[in-house]
């Protein structure tokens, strides 16, 4: 058995217990499922629990009803047109008549699994104790609920009447988008998740585990295992025992891109040759208004007639060799299919920036450079693409024929589909393995899933950063629970204006940096004493005022997660410094620790010629004399004669930090100026972001998932102010990187560029949906 597949198992508790398959639920084919049960079951006490994996947003969605006549004698779980999920009891017309819930928090990632669980008891008198809401394990806060006339209420679930599954109670008959598999349904008792699943200590994520109770009279688990038909015995069967079969409505299970039974599951485990768990899909998140329309369980992109784009959810790892088809099925003469860098800055992708396509004219297009390659093709030809990352070759093939090995210099490159702006647009049906391939992949070529994904170096990133939270006692304590010895400490007061205070054991304690002023290196007593195994110990001063809540984030210093603390005295003179990273940092933070002077920074994507400063709003600027017009290397970075960084004989410490898969990511992002902001792919879910706007004035903003603890993302900090936490919301933190959700100047003005460093929660490989 291999690493991966221990790593997936134990956390289920159960060596054998495996989720086979899903089922696609596509509103275009009005898809549902249906049973009226014969008896009555306990109509005020019940369990849904299910793994979702959303495609469609924006619209209400069902997952479960029961309902007698119409919507207005219903019970309904499901997401809202808001993305929130919610719990509607009507009777009568009026949910004031019964009651219901809808979740704080926002639901809107599509590259991963969610599990949500329902635990119903209108047995208790208020609606916090009826309704509980549970996703990925953690109950989740109702921001709006009502129990109208108080406790008893019968339910319409569990009734004789019709219940439905991806369908909304008619008149309105709205359908689910998305996936859905492991739905247990208990009659007469309001579980916990635990019953249901158990967090992994390898990766301290989320994950499945076999159902071992009772079911009830109305109980049932659907599998859908068995796709050799689509009867109730079949693609609906309930593996409870109780024999509750469902009726499939307008599913296929057919070969081809209408196949609704799918091995996109949440238990990556090996199995034939694609391997079974998390699969790419298109991302409707990576495209905007004048994009691709993303529909089809996210494998269809309809192409608008400007010239729109579309990306997979996943990356093509820098190691290994990784297949996937493209099946145009119509406007293909003006199709291009390969990879590319991400981004939503321009159509015509196949013009500009960094890629390789195989377009419909036999052309080949690189970094925006076409030539002669290969075949044309046609509606209906697939076109399979077979990306060696080994050897950073790409083959193309049409309907199972090589076009021909391409040689790139790509490093980031993410599956990606454009048109060359024809007429009609193009349609494009994208497979990534998760049902099967029209052709069988080149030898020792994998599916993207995340069973194929290469192993992370670092399972469990809270175990080298992480981000605490405390109140301030105005007496000598300890923060613990860390998990890690920091290396480095940054606090900031959330409840009141009070400066960011950063400290670090090359340094020593009770010495402190301050982020939003150019002061040079204090002492300070009574701040942070001492660092710990597993956290720090604070003073009877400030970061620990009595009453004030604070943010602490922390970092081991390794060359395993990427970050070495260097301490140097200036010369005034070109020079380099040695760290011990053992290659290139992409971020690097100085600060004179004997002079009030500037933060100064190097980010990779401005370059060495610019810098940019941690105190203070103003864009980067250009200086030959700060890195010497030179690039760090996997051993030293360059200084120039400039004073800020380098002034002669003043003491400099350096936090240099280089890019892990999984783990961390320094990069750049364009803004649009748009709600519907661009994504970024970091290849994780991460736990702390800071971005900031390079080419004009803008904040360095600070945001983490232990203070935002759901979408959308907030409060906020700024590293270059003393302001207390403010309350604004602006981007998604997802199981692959981040939205931005708002049209400011500060992040996502249209045209504006954006640095950003992150840090990571969960790798991609482990990651749930957020």
């Amino acid at each position: 058995m291999s690493i991966v597949n221990v790593i997936a198992l134990s956390a289920a508790g159960d060596d054998n217990y495996r989720i086979e398959r899903s089922l696609r639920f596509n509103s275009p084919d009005t898809a549902y499922l249906n049973r009226t049960p014969a008896i009555a079951g306990n109509r005020r006490t019940w369990t849904w629990s299910g793994w979702v994996k959303r495609s469609g947003l924006g619209t209400a969605q069902r997952l479960f009803n029961g309902y007698s006549g119409d919507e207005n004698n219903t019970t309904e779980i499901g997401f809202n047109s808001s993305n929130q999920i919610d719990f509607s009891n009507v009777i009568g017309g009026s949910q004031g008549n019964g009651f219901y819930g809808i979740t704080s928090a926002v639901f809107r990632d599509v590259s991963a699994w969610y599990h949500i669980v329902y635990a119903v008891d209108t047995t208790q008198s208020t609606a916090a104790a009826a309704l509980k809401v549970y996703v990925n394990g953690v109950q989740q806060t109702l921001g709006t609920s009502s129990y109208g006339g108080g406790a008893n209420h019968n339910t319409f679930v569990n009734n004789t009447n019709v219940h439905r599954i991806g369908q909304t109670a008619p008149p309105n008959s709205g359908y689910f988008n998305g996936y859905l598999t492991e739905v247990n349904f208990v009659d007469g008792q309001a579980l916990t998740p635990s019953s249901f699943g158990e967090t992994n200590p390898v990766t301290g994520v989320w994950g499945p585990k076999r159902y071992a109770g009772t079911y009830g009279t109305n109980g049932f688990y659907l599998k859908f295992a068995d796709n050799s038909n689509t009867t109730a015995a079949t693609l609906g069967k309930d593996s409870s025992g109780n024999g509750n079969n469902w009726t499939p409505n307008n599913f296929s299970v057919t070969a081809g891109v209408d196949n609704d039974s799918f091995i996109d599951v949440p238990t990556p485990y090996a199995d034939g040759d694609n391997g079974r768990g998390n699969y790419a899909t298109l991302n409707p998140l990576a495209v905007t208004a004048a994009n691709s329309t993303i529909t089809n369980g996210n494998l269809q992109a309809v192409t608008p007639n400007v010239g729109g784009n579309a990306f997979a959810t996943f990356a093509i790892p820098i190691s290994g060799k990784w297949y996937f088809e493209v099946t145009p099925t119509s406007g293909s003469s003006t199709a291009y299919i390969g990879v590319s860098a991400y981004t939503v800055a321009s159509t015509y992708l196949w013009q500009n920036f960094s890629h390789v396509f195989y377009a419909g004219s036999g052309q080949k297009s690189v970094d925006g450079s076409a030539s002669s390659y290969g075949a044309t093709y046609t509606d209906n030809d697939v076109i399979g693409v077979a990306c060696n990352s080994d050897a950073n070759t790409i083959t193309f093939y049409k309907n199972n024929t090589s076009q021909g090995s391409i040689s790139h210099t790509m490093s980031d490159m993410i599956p990606a589909l454009t048109d060359g702006a024809s007429a009609s647009g193009v349609t494009f049906y994208a497979n990534f393995g998760q049902r099967a391939f029209a052709y069988t992949p080149p030898t020792g070529f994998l599916a993207l899933n995340t069973q194929n994904l290469p192993e992370p170096s670092i399972k469990k990133p809270g175990s080298y950063m992480d981000a605490k939270l405390y109140t301030g006692t105005g007496a000598s304590h300890s923060i613990t629970g860390l998990g890690f010895s920091p290396d480095l400490v940054w606090t900031k007061a959330r409840s009141s204006a009070e400066s960011h205070r950063i400290y670090d054991t090359a340094r020593g304690a009770t010495l402190s940096l301050f982020s939003n002023f150019t002061n040079a290196q204090s002492t300070e007593s009574q701040s942070l004493t001492a660092f710990n195994s597993d956290g720090f110990t604070l003073g009877t001063g400030a970061p620990n005022t009595s009453s004030v809540t604070y943010s602490a984030w922390c970092w081991d210093e390794s060359a395993t997660p990427g970050f070495d603390i260097v301490t140097y005295t200036g010369n005034g003179t070109n020079r380099t410094i040695a760290h011990s990273l053992g290659v290139a940092p992409k971020f690097i933070i100085t600060k004179s620790r004997t002079t009030a002077d500037d933060w100064f920074c190097y980010h990779d994507a401005i370059g060495n010629t610019k810098y940019i400063l941690l105190d203070s709003t103003a864009a980067s600027n250009t200086s030959s004399t700060i890195w010497n017009n030179t690039s760090p290397t996997s051993s030293t970075f360059s200084l120039g004669t400039s004073g800020g960084a380098n002034r002669n004989v003043d003491n400099f410490v350096a936090y240099c930090f280089s890019e892990v898969a999984g783990f961390s990511k320094f990069g750049s992002y364009t803004g649009n100026g748009s709600a519907d902001g661009p994504f970024v792919h970091c290849g994780f879910r991460p736990r702390w972001v800071m971005f900031k706007r390079s080419d004009s004035t803008g904040s360095w903003f600070l945001e983490d998932s232990a203070r935002g603890t759901y979408n959308v993302m907030g409060p906020e900090l700024y590293a270059n102010l003393s302001d207390a936490e403010a309350t604004a919301s602006r981007l998604d933190f997802l199981s692959n990187g981040f939205k931005m959700r708002a049209g400011n100047a500060g992040d996502n003005a249209s045209g504006g560029t954006y640095i950003f460093a992150a840090f990571a929660e969960s790798p991609f490989k482990y990651s749930l949906a957020r």
